[in-house]
């Protein structure tokens, strides 16, 4: 194979990460806290837009934080995206509690409100209310905000929005993550910045970030011995891998608007051709477009998404199915959930096209030009697994 890799989302350094780190192990800064991550912390807050955050180990140890508040028991449920990650509802079963799925809005893959108010209704009825919301800005598209707070406020259910994949995006003019009771972003190696691994608690409410610290870092009390009165998790970013982060802020908005012409470029080149569609950008929003992806209509096409991942894969190009719903996964089979034939569709038909923020327009030609060559050959549709 002659051509070289091109990845669905490689990291990408904005030159200073060396200066940084190197700075950090100069001062011998390199235990878990120290500037850096101080600097880092007050970064995030800056660009949020919230009062107060943490920096922990990653964006799943971010919601763990959030949710160990709540106190969830065995037979609490939390309401949670089923279009999204594994990592946004492995945390409500670490505390025992039972991920209730909500099923997507056709346009965006994210959770639709007049589902997720329908469930809470029915919720109250049964006197029965979910302890939390867990929403996803999914691939970097905001939610509907307003419609979510309407619904879960009427019932005073806590919202946590899992904006693991929006830094950089914006609902009504204000940053994602700004008006849940908790937040949190992923700095994973995939995401639109990443500290190689890691992630951010924010809250606009001192305590729930301040317990989040505690609880990060053991929950170890002020005392000169070690002293626990609790059960603490190991989960605070380190000094070193701060230093990454906060070079990577450095450059964060030229990434988005990489990335944002990257979607447009697929967008312009694609609109063209039949049975090929883009996950739409909502006009309440700015999305940061960290993964462009396309929907295909099989019949149209000439081809289903699978034999395009797989005639992508041969090119030496790495693309990826949209997420498949939690809903439909053994791990929660068990778990009830409202709707889910949206979701469904869109994972039978999505696949997530290479987007990071360094590709070249001759990488994106390349992808193009392989999409018009399955096209033009009017494959035979595969069956896709269960």
């Amino acid at each position: 194979m002659s051509h070289s890799r091109i990845h669905l989302s490689p990291p990408h350094l904005s030159g200073a990460e060396q200066q940084y780190l190197a700075d950090a192990v100069a001062s011998n800064w390199i235990a878990p806290i120290g500037p850096y991550l101080t600097a880092f912390e007050r970064r995030m807050t800056e660009v949020v837009g919230v009062a107060h955050a943490v920096a922990v180990n990653s964006g799943t140890s971010a919601l763990h934080l959030a949710l160990r508040q709540l106190e969830l028991r065995p037979g609490d449920e939390v309401l949670c995206s089923t279009l999204t990650f594994c990592a946004s509802a492995n945390p409500i079963r670490y505390e025992g509690a039972s991920p209730v799925f909500i099923d997507s809005e056709p346009a965006t893959g994210n959770i639709d409100p007049n589902l997720l108010e329908d469930e809470l209704r029915d919720c109250a009825a049964r006197g029965r209310l979910p302890r939390a919301v867990v929403v996803v800005d999914l691939f970097g598209q905001s939610v509907d905000m307003d419609a979510i707070l309407d619904a879960a406020d009427r019932y005073a259910v806590p919202v946590i929005e899992d904006a693991a994949e929006a830094l950089g995006s914006t609902y009504k003019g204000n940053h994602v993550g700004s008006r849940a009771w908790a937040s949190f972003f992923s700095f994973n190696g995939n995401k639109i910045l990443t500290t190689s691994g890691g992630g951010v608690l924010c809250s606009n409410d001192a305590a729930v970030v301040e317990r989040g610290r505690h609880l990060a870092t053991q929950a170890r009390e002020p005392a000169p011995h070690y002293q626990h009165s609790e059960i603490g998790f190991n989960y605070r970013m380190s000094n070193l891998l701060a230093a990454v982060g906060v070079a990577q802020l450095d450059v964060l908005y030229e990434r988005v608007e990489a990335r944002r012409r990257i979607r447009d470029y697929y967008r312009q080149q694609l609109q063209e051709m039949p049975g090929v569609s883009m996950i739409s950008e909502m006009p309440f929003g700015r999305a940061n477009c960290w993964l462009s992806a396309v929907l295909i209509e099989p019949d149209m096409f000439g081809a289903d998404r699978e034999a395009l991942r797989l005639a992508l894969a041969a090119e030496n190009i790495e693309s990826r199915p949209i997420w498949k719903p939690l809903h439909l996964q053994p791990v929660f089979r068990e778990c009830r959930h409202r709707g889910g034939a949206v979701a469904e569709q869109m994972f039978h038909d999505g696949l997530c096209l290479p987007s990071g923020s360094a590709m070249r327009e001759a990488d994106l030609a390349r992808v193009v030009r392989c999409l018009e060559q399955v096209h033009q050959s009017a494959a035979r549709p595969h069956r896709l697994a269960a």
